[in-house]
């Protein structure tokens, strides 16, 4: 199913109205949809390089205002929909651990999954659920989002198809080492 969804997604970069799908996968794939936006930015951004930075736009917005949609789930309806799209997710065992700490750490648990592989909706339910302030939560989803997805358009628009390899298959694995170098280097400032 999960391949059947991916091959969709890519064909729908090509449909004349990319943008209103790009819009659609990004605002859902922030509180339920498996498939990344990245799968539909990449080659829409290859096949016209000169809407690199709108494409990102699109996505940024898209995503933040799905990303609403998820904190509204945890927050008003976690019990019937958020609870069990974190049980499809593989993610419900350690809610109420979780949950204990979030908030302590909700900045930084926003950032992480906004620019890492880690699932968003799971943190945009979560921060609903645990009631993080709305205000962090947006300030921290616009700063996350906008990282990934103008990073990815920024590297697509000037390396072009060689860089694609590398998006798919390494930025992810990079953009974790990043996050645990800052994680890193803030805990070494914050006890020295």
């Amino acid at each position: 199913m999960l391949r059947r969804l991916y091959d969709w997604t890519i064909r729908m970069s090509e449909h004349p109205r990319a943008l209103w799908v790009l819009a659609l996968i990004s605002f859902i794939e922030s509180s339920v949809f498996p498939i990344p936006p990245d799968v539909l930015m990449i080659p829409m951004i290859l096949a016209r390089p000169s809407r690199a930075w709108l494409v990102a736009l699109v996505a940024l917005v898209a995503s933040v205002l799905g990303g609403l949609l998820g904190y509204a789930i945890g927050a008003l309806a976690y019990e019937q929909l958020g609870l069990p799209i974190l049980q499809s997710l593989g993610k419900a065992d350690a809610v109420s651990e979780f949950n204990t700490r979030f908030n302590d750490f909700g900045f930084w648990a926003v950032l992480t999954a906004g620019v890492t592989p880690f699932p968003y909706k799971v943190i945009t339910i979560m921060s609903g659920w645990t009631g993080m302030p709305l205000a962090t939560f947006i300030a921290t989803s616009i700063l996350a989002r906008g990282l990934r997805f103008y990073l990815v358009a920024a590297l697509l628009w000037k390396f072009g198809t060689p860089i694609r390899d590398f998006i798919e298959r390494r930025l992810g694995l990079l953009t974790i080492l990043f996050v645990a170098l800052l994680f890193g280097g803030f805990y070494l400032v914050r006890h020295l």
